[in-house]
């Protein structure tokens, strides 16, 4: 079979190399890897038995750990990828069709000579394919077919970004295949934003396929979000005795659309104000200087807000700081001062509406509770409902898993690493 040889590499200690780097050294965690691949090298033989023989690719999710609500109003944000990941075996082929068995999803098929955006695929997998190949085709890069089968861990609805994976897995072999991985991981990001704002229809920002593409720890600076300041964090940290934990709250993101949209009118308010369109326009001297005007005339809320977007804004560099240096208590107190302001100014824990559906603020009372200042929490993307992340010291994370599972349910708690490799053809 095409891929006998490729699962005896996995077997070899250049392919436990290859997996360590992307899931980390524990041996049940190669075990299971291992077993994944193997899995999906099978599921590939079956789809698809006369395809040449394939290769791997793996792209991770991402967890956002600084400016929580900051990127809409040109601020800055820290994000990290983490081990859970989208993978793919897949090999070129040369019929001009892309073809994908996606675990979960219907088989796609893609005709490379019609990339045009198609209304009746928008929201889905098969537009975020057609989009991704037809942006680069665009830019000038080589396109061609391939066949694919594709499964994920990322878990779908906690804000670690299963679509930017995606997004980034499929640029990522049309990368390897047809470019020689000439590409870069910022094009890769630009290339998976235009699929999913154009052709599936979300309109998205840019850091979530920003850090799927170039892996580790990294800050993004929106001054000028037609050209964002990347920059790689230059860490050690994978963990420091810390388990990475999101905590999912439940509660229901469908109704929630007004509360995100007010977060960010409510900042832009109070630039247009002071003179502005964005509060990156402004300082937090000049909100304070002018409160009592702006009390009178946006309230209370939307002055908490803005300072939520200076202090948090300013935080960002601080932990880049701190991981870089290599300290990580400043980093976590950062990380807890983070989510307090969420709570306290910012103000994204619950609707407004629903106060009785306090799940996200609840999480972090009990974290706060388990862990006092060992550890870390605060809000995980947009807020309202959802998840919260922690950092949990290692001798405390059972009593930690107990106690959220105790009240948010068994399978509420998902213990993750940070990974440093981006998007990848596995070197096997």
């Amino acid at each position: 079979m095409a891929t006998t040889s490729l699962k005896q590499a996995l077997e070899t200690p250049r392919g436990a190399s290859a997996l360590e780097a992307l899931y980390g050294s524990a041996g049940e965690a190669l075990r299971r890897q291992r077993g994944r691949y193997a899995a999906l090298l099978d599921r590939f033989d079956s789809c698809f038995p006369g395809a040449n023989g394939p290769r791997l690719f793996s792209a991770p999710g991402r967890t956002e750990i600084g400016g929580n609500h900051t990127d809409h109003n040109h601020g800055q944000v820290l994000a990290a990828a983490i081990d859970l990941d989208v993978i793919a075996a897949a090999a070129p082929s040369g019929d001009g069709r892309i073809r994908i068995e996606s675990e979960g999803y219907p088989r796609q098929e893609v005709q490379l000579d019609d990339l045009a955006a198609r209304p009746a695929e928008r929201s889905t997998a098969a537009a975020i394919t057609r989009g991704v190949a037809a942006r680069m085709r665009a830019l000038g890069h080589a396109v061609g077919g391939f066949a694919a089968c594709v499964t994920s861990d990322v878990l779908k609805g906690s804000g670690l970004s299963s679509s930017a994976s995606y997004e980034v897995l499929v640029g990522a072999i049309l990368n390897h295949f047809y470019n020689g991985g000439r590409i870069g991981g910022q094009e890769l990001a630009l290339v998976g934003q235009f699929a999913e704002n154009e052709y599936f229809g979300k309109p998205c920002g840019l850091m979530d396929q920003t850090t799927c593409a170039l892996g580790g720890f990294i800050t993004i600076d929106f001054k000028d979000p037609a050209r964002a300041d990347v920059r790689a964090v230059r860490s050690e940290f994978r963990g420091g005795g810390y388990a990475t934990v999101v905590v999912d709250t439940g509660g229901s993101h469908a109704d929630l659309t007004p509360e995100y949209a007010a977060v960010k009118q409510e900042m832009m308010d109070v630039a247009r104000l002071l003179g502005g369109t964005v509060l990156r326009d402004t300082t937090r001297e000049r909100v304070l200087a002018e409160a009592p005007r702006l009390r009178a005339e946006l309230g209370d809320r939307a002055v908490l807000r803005a300072l939520h977007f200076f202090d948090d804004n300013q935080r960002v560099q601080q932990q880049a700081r701190a991981l870089e240096a290599g300290d990580y208590r400043r980093f976590l107190q950062l990380v807890r001062e983070s989510g307090r302001s969420s709570w306290m100014l910012l103000q994204n824990c619950y609707p407004a509406a629903t106060p009785r559906e306090q799940g996200v603020a609840l999480a972090q009372a009990l974290s706060e509770s388990l862990l006092g200042e060992d550890g870390a929490w605060r809000v995980h993307g947009g807020g309202f409902a959802g998840t919260i992340l922690a950092f949990v010291p290692q001798a405390r994370l059972a009593a930690y898993l107990q106690g959220m599972r105790a009240v948010f349910g068994p399978a509420s708690c998902h213990a993750l690493s940070i990974r440093g490799p981006g998007a990848v053809m596995l070197d096997l």
